[in-house]
């Protein structure tokens, strides 16, 4: 394995030493082991070691490490400084965390199966060490681990975890994996190899990155974007190719490559890396209240006009674009309370926030509105107070905040946007946009604003050269109000070919909006021009009612629903007329035929126009069967007013007469059957909350059981893998020691304090008659050549008296033996039987009976 340049490493650990942390849980120990045996002994850096112990029992984990690395490994302390090529292990009961390059240890804060010692170390690596932090997360159940990971990650960190396939427990592991805060996974051995190519890489010791002006480079960049495009069904063509390519070079970095091209290759070979690099494209920057300055003219100009001109009861609405992890949206629902509270009469005023993000895991993240405890640099004590609930390790959101914002995956490149919006915050999204798309977005937040609306954008961010839209309100502040000039959806870039419609659209009708070609003979011509002008506005849409394609205006029938992006006819028909539109869709696909509704209102003013809906089921051209087409054609006023001012002059129309008792008997039977359906559903309503508190109560009781179990068995695992590998030990002493005892070639006996037999030689088995069954029998059990009928007394006096017993004895067949009985004592000094020892004395009283005799 090709080890990494210790010496370029620790070149560059000044004052500060650099540290990994390593998190690890139920088989977390043969993982570490694995680890530590393939660290060079010079890295240069400190390892602090964090796993999952028993509280109540002393730890051996730094004595099992030490005996598979040539580092030093050390039992945390408090205030303890941190060495290079030192490894520090966290003691029973106790909570790490590292600051100034100490090691700090605490109480616990939380009981025990509530307890997350990995999140909590690596939150604190990530706090003292930004983007110099490196976690690593081993073997193990739960999640524990990945919170703190993804802390490291904001912070440009280094984060690797364990293959799960190679774990024993690989919950941890994948957990992190999961939530898309890993840079690399790989076996535990390998990983050290991976930690110190990508400190070489970050410090200018692997080779320079290539040209990024090359044509090679950029052909490669093309082609990965299209793998990404295919991968993961969103397009980033229009981000500013230098932040693709810083982004990218993170990767190349991780993986130890140097070209594009070289990367290219790789993510063919392996798709998933272009998940990784999806997210990694994705991280964004933000906390609460960014640009104090910004918020504070916010509260102090923008929310008092909003407030001023919404009506007692109405609702405001904004859309926060990009949103990432929430805090900026959160921020604008805090400062619109404080706005309310300092504005007496408003109080009947909300505010709905629409936050989009193009991350999943930024999203789900943002609903949680957990965040960790460095906020408190960000959040004026007043409003942690006010706004935030302590839990576990972080802050959480209050409940009425949250349920202030509606969280959505949404690519404003490709979605349609949410509309009559009276606030807009897009900041620091666009400086990653092209000029191009910068200037194609312009437009589509002016149409998405109600005329009045405020737009907000970052500090490095301009309107360009839309300033007939926008108004500056503070040109340090980004904050612009939007004029009266009126945008219309034709006009704005407006993304209507929707990704999820055009598939399910015939492909000659997938035509692109930026480029139509037009016919070269005139009457095809003049049938555009005469379709484009004077063909009434209507709409495709399949028997679900999904839209696929639209003809003409549609804006003052249809609009796109608030929230996650839907495209779908139900949802989008005006109030007014969408009852009826569903009814006659029903009816012609049903039976298959042309439906006509007509005379129905937008509003209640009778002045305005009312439209005709036709719907009708295509069977022709084939291409289109099974698609409805429905037809809005608008039906002008003054007839309505010619019939009103016939009944004024007393003629009553009997028609109208009988149509309008039959519509009034038809609302009377629906309000009845509302009024028992409401009831109902009241009813069932009310047992299902019931029902529901009570199974949320159970599963709370249910989820706490089972974290404190697992807890507890992670623990027992960490216990019983570190006992195991003390039977191991104590089975290779055993056999140590009793080859030590057969090489000494004496017969020997062991009894215990009933004289019954615990252990021998081979030896003696030439005596005494003695099996491998014979363990645990009695002495005078035993058969033996030895002429000493007293061995047994012998024996139990030593074993009485303490005193030590030597004796000449002969066996039957004519050989002598130096028989010596001594008490058989433990490491603590306790008697626990006799030792028997057999010495052959044959040849020495041979020689003394020739000498007596000569």
């Amino acid at each position: 394995m090709n080890q990494p340049s210790s010496h370029g490493i620790a070149a560059r650990t000044s004052s500060a030493v650099r540290a990994v942390g390593l998190g690890a849980s139920a088989g977390g120990l043969i993982a570490l082991e694995q680890f530590l045996a393939h660290v060079p002994p010079s890295s240069g850096l400190a390892y602090v070691v964090v796993q999952h112990l028993d509280p109540t029992q002393k730890a051996m984990l730094a004595e099992l490490l030490q005996r598979c690395t040539a580092m030093e490994v050390l039992e945390a302390t408090d205030t303890m400084r941190m060495e290079p090529d030192v490894v520090y292990v966290i003691p029973p009961n106790k909570e790490l965390t590292v600051a100034g390059g100490l090691l700090h240890l605490a109480e616990p804060a939380h009981p025990r199966g509530m307890r997350l010692p990995i999140d909590l170390l690596f939150a604190s690596l990530a706090r003292d060490q930004g983007e110099q932090a490196i976690g690593v997360v081993l073997s193990g159940m739960g999640s524990d681990g990945t919170l703190g990971l993804q802390a490291i990650k904001s912070q440009g960190g280094l984060t690797l975890a364990q293959l799960p396939a190679s774990a024993q427990f690989d919950s941890m592991p994948q957990s992190a994996i999961a939530a898309g805060c890993i840079d690399i996974i790989g076996l535990a051995a390998e990983l050290p190899d991976r930690i110190g190519r990508h400190i070489d890489e970050k410090h200018g010791t692997a080779p320079p990155p290539e040209d990024d002006a090359g044509n090679h480079s950029g052909q490669a960049l093309g082609a990965i974007l299209g793998l990404l495009r295919d991968r993961c069904k969103h397009d980033l063509s229009d981000y500013k190719p230098s932040t693709l390519r810083r982004r990218i070079q993170r990767r190349l970095g991780v993986h130890g490559l140097t070209t594009t091209d070289a990367y290219e290759k790789f993510v063919q070979e392996n798709p998933q890396e272009l998940d990784l690099l999806f997210k990694e494209m994705l991280i964004g920057v933000t906390s609460f209240f960014r640009d104090p300055s910004v918020w504070q003219e916010l509260k102090d100009v923008v929310m008092p006009a909003l407030l001023a001109r919404c009506s007692p009861g109405a609702r405001l609405r904004a859309w926060v674009v990009g949103c990432s992890t929430g805090e900026e949206a959160y921020s604008l629902a805090m400062v619109f309370r404080e706005a309310l509270k300092e504005h007496p009469g408003a109080e009947r005023c909300s505010l709905q926030i629409f936050a989009s993000d193009l991350s999943a895991d930024a999203i789900a993240a943002a609903r949680k509105g957990l965040y960790p405890l460095k906020i408190v640099d960000d959040v004026e004590p007043a409003r942690l107070a006010r706004f935030f609930t302590r839990q576990g390790g972080g802050f959480l959101i209050s409940k009425k905040i949250r349920e202030m914002v509606l969280f959505a995956q949404h690519d404003v490149i490709l979605d349609p946007p949410f509309t009559k919006l009276d606030l807009l915050s897009c900041r620091n999204l666009m400086i990653y946009f092209n000029a191009a798309l910068q200037s194609r977005l312009m437009p589509l937040f002016s149409y998405s604003l109600r005329p009045g609306g405020a737009l907000l954008l970052g500090g490095s961010e301009t309107i360009g050269t839309w300033q007939a839209l926008f108004t500056p309100m503070s040109q340090k502040s980004r904050l612009y109000w939007r004029t009266e000039n009126s945008i219309n959806a034709g006009s704005a870039y407006f993304p209507i070919s929707l990704r999820r419609a055009t598939n399910r659209l015939p492909q000659e009708f997938k035509v692109s909006p930026s480029a139509v070609v037009l016919p070269s003979n005139l009457q095809t011509h003049a049938e555009q021009a005469l379709l484009q002008e004077f063909s009434p506005a209507a709409v495709l849409v399949t028997d679900q009612g999904d839209v696929v394609y639209i003809n003409g205006s549609v804006g003052k029938y249809l609009e796109p629903a608030s929230g996650k992006a839907n495209w779908n006819i139900h949802v989008m028909a005006r109030p007014a007329i969408r009852a009826q539109i569903a009814a006659a869709l029903r009816q012609a696909v049903q039976d298959k035929c042309r439906v006509e509704v007509r005379g129905l209102r937008l509003s209640e003013e009778p002045t305005q126009p009312s439209v005709d809906v036709i719907v009708k089921l295509m069977q022709e051209p084939h291409s289109l069967a099974g698609l409805a087409m429905i037809v809005f054609r608008d039906v002008a006023a003054p007839v309505l007013a010619k019939r009103r001012r016939r009944a004024s002059a007393g003629a009553a129309d009997p028609q109208m007469v009988e149509e309008l008792q039959r519509c009034k008997d038809e609302i009377q039977a629906l309000r009845q059957e509302m009024r028992a359906s409401a009831e109902e559903l009241q009813a069932a309503n009310e047992e299902l909350q019931s029902t529901n508190e009570e199974l949320q109560s159970a599963n709370e009781e249910l989820t706490t059981s089972k974290e404190e179990s697992q807890s507890m068995n992670e623990e027992l695992q960490t216990l019983n893998q570190e006992l195991q590998t003390k039977l191991d030990d104590l089975a290779l002493a055993q056999s140590d020691m009793q080859n030590l005892l057969n090489s000494t070639d004496i017969a020997t006996l062991f009894l215990d304090s009933a004289l019954n037999v615990r252990r021998y030689t081979e030896k003696i088995t030439r005596i005494i008659h003695l099996r491998e069954g014979d363990i645990g029998r009695p002495l005078t059990d035993l058969a033996s050549t030895l002429n000493y009928p007293a061995l047994n007394d012998d024996a139990r006096q030593t074993l009485k008296t303490l005193t030590f017993t030597e004796k000449e004895i002969t066996t039957t067949d004519g050989f002598w033996f130096l028989v010596r009985i001594k008490p058989y004592r433990t490491l603590a000094d306790v008697i626990q039987g006799v030792v028997i020892t057999l010495i052959d004395i044959t040849a020495a009283k041979e020689l003394e009976s020739r000498l007596r005799k000569g």
